[in-house]
């Protein structure tokens, strides 16, 4: 084997050694960020009785939200941007 061979091997096995320490932290720190960041903030919105939904979800047949649109003169339609 020669000095060549060996360092690209090395060279190879630090680049696999760094991708797999790197995906083992990045999966630790996300999960962490996830559990505290979300965590926390949905406890302290049960808490407080926070509701981040506009309307509780029930029965009804639609969620839409009516905008009370009316019919425009045909003008108005020709002048948007």
């Amino acid at each position: 084997m020669t000095m060549h061979d060996f360092l690209k091997s090395f060279k190879k096995g630090m680049e696999e050694f760094g991708y797999t320490i790197a995906i083992i932290v990045n999966s630790i720190l996300l999960s962490v960020v996830y559990f505290f960041g979300v965590g926390i903030t949905s406890l302290i919105a049960k808490i407080v009785g926070k509701n981040f939904l506009e309307e509780e979800l029930n029965n009804s047949q639609t969620y839409w939200e009516n905008l009370n649109l009316g019919k425009n003169k045909l003008e108005a339609y020709y002048r948007q941007f």
